[in-house]
């Protein structure tokens, strides 16, 4: 079962946040139809997303990464909250198949040149808005440099999907270290040298690594301690209620535009591929609620 644990050090002011990711990965997967680089790419950011959500401190926050870029894959946007629940939608997830070497594909060349928004609803007025451009396209460093750059915390971000001959999703998962304010620069430099021998998380996770064996890895010889568990899993809510609203929203002269056409309406999640059918009476019906 797909799993977010967060650790922190005992004596010190950092967190470590570490996502298994696999079987979410794996029906992104399935429900969209990416291929292998699209696969790598999403399976990333969703992973990275559901991480940063699980960073939120309230039930109702709500979290949507998006990275547009001149690549094939063109746009990616992911949503998490702080209950290990998250969701995408790949505007090209059919793209062309490249590696850098035998065994490795190469994401950066189905992504290119683009940003990588980060919108917090915090309920407050006005949610937080965070842009940078992409560094590499290799989706790890350019959350790394997100956080630097809009979010002041130094992290250490490590995400990796991969994805077997059988192109099914064997293994995914990723860790974000963060260095809090008031950490000494003496445990600063034991951190990077450990990071710096780190395996990928690729490497870790396919020889087995649970939650510890990545926090040892990453700690070395610090004491630390767990602060939280929870499931992760790909979750999209939409439903026939949430439907009919959004039909609401479009107003009275496009609902008057549709029932024109004298057709069942065929409306698709775009995060899910969930196919609803709205009948040419309950459109009448719902023109009447938004009137």
């Amino acid at each position: 079962m797909d799993k977010i644990v967060s650790f922190s050090l005992t004596d010190y002011p950092v967190r470590l946040y570490i996502a298994f990711s696999t079987d979410t990965v794996g029906k992104m997967h399935k429900l969209h139809g990416t291929t292998p680089n699209a696969a790598a790419m999403a399976g990333r950011t969703i992973t990275a997303t559901a991480l940063m959500g699980s960073m939120l401190k309230n039930d109702t926050d709500v979290l949507t990464v998006t990275i547009n870029c001149s690549g094939e894959i063109q746009r990616v946007v992911a949503t998490a909250g702080n209950s290990g629940k998250v969701k995408c939608d790949i505007l090209n997830p059919q793209t062309n198949v490249y590696h850098k070497a035998p065994g490795k594909l190469d994401v950066a060349a189905v992504v290119g040149e683009g940003t990588l928004t980060v919108v917090k609803d915090l309920g407050m007025k006005n949610p937080y808005v965070g842009q940078v451009d992409l560094v590499s396209g290799e989706i790890a460093q350019d959350f790394t440099y997100y956080f630097a750059v809009s979010e002041q915390t130094p992290s250490a971000v490590s995400l990796g999907v991969y994805v077997g001959k059988d192109l099914n999703i064997i293994s995914a998962g990723g860790f974000i270290l963060q260095l809090m304010p008031g950490c000494e620069e003496e445990v600063i430099d034991i951190l990077e040298g450990n990071i710096a021998k780190v395996p990928t998380i690729s490497e870790m996770l396919t020889s087995g690594y649970d939650e510890y064996k990545i926090a040892d890895t990453v700690f070395g010889d610090l004491k630390y301690h767990m602060l939280s568990e929870m499931p992760l899993e790909y979750y999209c809510d939409c439903n026939e209620e949430k439907i009919e609203k959004m039909l609401i929203a479009l107003g009275k002269d496009e609902l008057n535009d549709i029932i024109s056409e004298g057709k069942d309406t065929e409306i698709v999640c775009h995060f899910c591929n969930t196919k609803y059918t709205v009948t040419t009476d309950r459109m009448k019906e719902i023109l009447e609620a938004a009137l």
